[in-house]
């Protein structure tokens, strides 16, 4: 049964994007945010980290024909035709389009509120190099249907989407917008219920019981969809012995190794212990051996605990340019105080979080990252995937690794990998383009355009053109 699921899985995901037509964006006319038009595109003379985690290729020429790469090599080995659109792109690094795998249509800004972000989220994902998101827990689950359609239709500017379910949690979490389960078979009837409405994915949250984690598990695999999940009253190796098929936050959710955890319960402060944690001692190469043996990859989010660690540098300037001007008056006045210790994650744990995800690479294991522009509204879509990418430098990964990471390693939770993740022969021109060379510069603040399904956007008009609305639209 495992077998025939990920199959299913996998041509699902397939099919999904195939949806998206070359010609879809002729739906609407976009042309002011479109850089390169679709065509025989020749990108030549970059510098090219293909997503693999091999080092980069210097002078490289990448030949787009149509929404597909059907060519790459040194510029000179690489035959390009006639008509194409040929861009120049000496000094700068081309990667793989970016594969977000905890980016919600939804943001939490401010002192608590949330805002569907179907006009700026979806823009501001594909303007910062994001060509593809899972959104990893929905607040509105026809919101994001909706969204999906209307970009594969061309109707909307953003990314390819793979859309979740609402939350699945227990009755002990305030009502909002999750499904509080109250037993085994309320979990299976919610998940019929959204598979058949044609979301791909569903997430768990912090109290949900095994049983109920269990029967949700079975029942999206019958449909041939799947679950991950931000844990806490099931600890990972619980989790992973009930068929889990992602696990979301790294250490910051693992609450396996509290001294005073009981079944079924998410132990306070739990997280109090994390700087004594041996990541090479037996009861962490444990997890990290029942994942690895199962096939269960780790979603990283270090952005969305950053914003909150004492005494880390000041949140990016452009993140306030970009919220609408209420927001960003709340955000700054958060972080400041967070930067000064009041409400804070203490240095200790964060860095053993970093820590925790070089270990599990290290033995093996499959990892992703995702944005999570939830928290306090510091990390909104696709900036904070950017600072992501910073962030895991900080951990300890080489440039090639971190595009890995944020790339590849993505497409292949997703199961499309044979499509996107890699910039290779074959495979959906899905492309950024940074101005610098990437490992001089450090960051992808230089994102100038960003390819995807063949069509060059420029980045910088899609920030502008959402400028002052983030957090609201």
């Amino acid at each position: 049964m495992k077998l025939h699921t990920t199959a299913l899985s996998a041509a699902l995901a397939c099919l999904a994007l195939a949806a998206v037509g070359p010609n879809q964006v002729a739906a609407q006319n976009f042309d002011e945010f479109v850089a390169v038009p679709m065509g025989t595109v020749a990108l030549t003379h970059a510098k090219v980290i293909d997503g693999t985690g091999a080092p980069a290729m210097m002078d490289q020429t990448i030949l787009i024909e149509g929404d597909r790469i059907t060519a790459i090599g040194p510029s000179g080995s690489v035959r390009v035709p006639a008509n194409a659109n040929v861009v120049d792109l000496t000094g700068q690094t081309v990667i793989p389009g970016l594969v977000g795998l905890h980016n919600h249509s939804y943001y939490t800004g401010g002192s608590g509120r949330a805002a569907q972000l179907s006009f700026s989220g979806s823009r501001l994902y594909l303007a910062s190099g994001v060509t593809t998101i899972r959104t990893t827990g929905a607040q509105q689950p026809y919101a994001e249907l909706n969204l999906k359609r209307e970009i594969d239709a061309g109707n909307v500017i953003g990314p390819t989407m793979f859309t979740t379910g609402p939350y699945l949690t227990g009755e002990q979490v305030g009502g909002g917008t999750m499904t509080q389960l109250s037993n085994p078979e309320q979990a299976r009837r919610v998940v019929r219920y959204w598979a058949e409405e044609g979301v791909s994915w569903f997430k768990a949250y912090t109290w949900i019981s095994r049983a109920e984690l269990g029967a949700g598990i079975d029942e999206a695999h019958k449909l041939g969809v799947k679950v991950t999940a931000h844990l806490c009253s099931v600890g990972y190796r619980e989790a992973v012995a009930l068929g889990i098929d992602n696990l979301e936050h790294g250490l910051f959710a693992n609450s396996e190794y509290a001294p005073n955890k009981v079944e079924d319960e998410c132990p306070a402060g739990f997280r109090n212990s994390f700087p004594d944690l041996d990541v090479n001692g037996p009861e962490v190469q444990a997890t990290f051996r029942d994942m690895i043996d199962n096939g269960v990859p780790m979603t990283s989010t270090p952005v969305v605990y950053e914003i909150s660690v004492s005494g880390r540098p000041p949140i990016d300037e452009r993140i306030f340019d970009v919220l609408a001007p209420e927001i960003a008056e709340e955000v700054r006045a958060i972080s400041v105080a967070r930067r000064a210790g009041q409400g804070a994650i203490p240095p200790a744990q964060y860095a053993k979080a970093m820590e925790y995800e070089r270990a599990f690479v290290a033995a093996g294991g499959l990892l992703g990252a995702g944005v999570d522009p939830t928290g306090y509204g510091a990390a909104p879509p696709g900036f904070g995937d950017q600072r992501n990418y910073e962030l895991l430098l900080e951990a300890g990964f080489s440039a090639p690794e971190v595009i890995q990471i944020m790339s590849l390693n993505g497409a292949k939770v997703l199961g499309i990998d044979g499509e996107v993740g890699s910039v290779a022969t074959g495979k959906i021109a899905d492309l950024v383009v940074i101005d610098g060379d990437l490992e001089a510069v450090g960051n992808l603040h230089g994102t100038s355009i960003v390819f995807r399904h063949g069509i060059g956007w420029d980045s910088p008009k899609l920030i502008e053109s959402i400028r002052g609305v983030v957090g609201i639209r």
